[in-house]
């Protein structure tokens, strides 16, 4: 799990843990991390995590959101990077190595159900009559001859539990405005929806479906006529999502 570490000037302050999907920053006492200086705004910042990503985004703070030095507005964070917000510290920390939380994490997502092959395994010559060997290497063998052994009944052959199958692709329609008609298939783990500025919301796939989380902006995405809330929302097939005034269809792909 991913955290922050809170420190000022040279004096770690706390470590927080980033197990909740939004944890906010700011001077006020509802903020998940309060920073009570008068430099930090009411509700100054906002990290979202989902999986092993996190994205920090400047609620319009006042004096502003710094990462490494350079002012942001919305940022990918990488494991190191270091939140400046006035004169406190906050120093990102991934466990999960970046390389494996990109373009290599979304391979391991589509072939954990099962493409990946074990290698095959070595021959294994035919043990003696006098060689003891444990049940469960004898039963194989004894399966594939029980048809053809004079005297003994047949048994029926083992069956290998059958692969779990794949997840269903999902792809998004849209519906409205000048790219009506147009799909795009949500291949990656995380893809990013709206108009920067102004809406903006993040599809994560997941092993057990794909889920729809605000990121950006001061209203919520709609889906089939309600409004999101903070926390990340489920999709369904044929789900209507409402989002930068674009209306657009979720389904999934057969």
């Amino acid at each position: 799990m991913a955290k922050l570490i809170l420190s000022m000037e040279t004096t770690m302050l706390k470590e927080i843990p980033l197990s909740k999907e939004r944890t906010t920053i700011g001077r006020k006492p509802h903020n998940d991390i309060q920073i009570d200086n008068l430099a930090i705004s009411g509700e100054h910042a906002v990290v979202i995590t989902i999986l092993n990503d996190s994205f920090l985004e400047d609620l319009g703070s006042t004096n502003g959101t710094f990462v490494n030095g350079q002012s942001i507005k919305k940022h990918f964070l990488q494991n190191g990077d270091t939140i400046e917000l006035g004169k406190y510290r906050l120093k990102y920390v991934a466990e999960v190595p970046q390389q494996t939380s990109n373009a290599d994490f979304e391979k391991t997502m589509i072939l954990r159900p099962g493409a990946a092959q074990k290698p095959a395994a070595e021959p294994v010559a035919p043990a003696p009559a006098t060689t003891s060997l444990p049940p469960s290497a004898v039963e194989p063998a004894f399966a594939a001859h029980t048809s053809t052994s004079p005297g003994m009944p047949a048994q029926p052959p083992s069956v290998a539990p059958a692969a779990a199958p794949a997840p269903l692709l999902g792809a998004i329609q849209i519906l409205s405005g000048g790219n009506a008609g147009k799909e795009m298939e949500l291949t990656k783990t995380l893809t990013t929806l709206g108009k920067p500025g102004v809406q903006v919301a993040v599809i994560a796939r997941r092993p057990h479906g794909y889920f729809i989380t605000h990121v950006e902006g001061a209203s919520f995405p709609v889906i089939n006529g309600k409004a999101l809330d903070a926390q990340a929302h489920q999709l369904v097939d044929h789900d209507v999502i409402e989002l930068a005034g674009v209306k657009m269809e979720f389904f999934l792909k057969t």
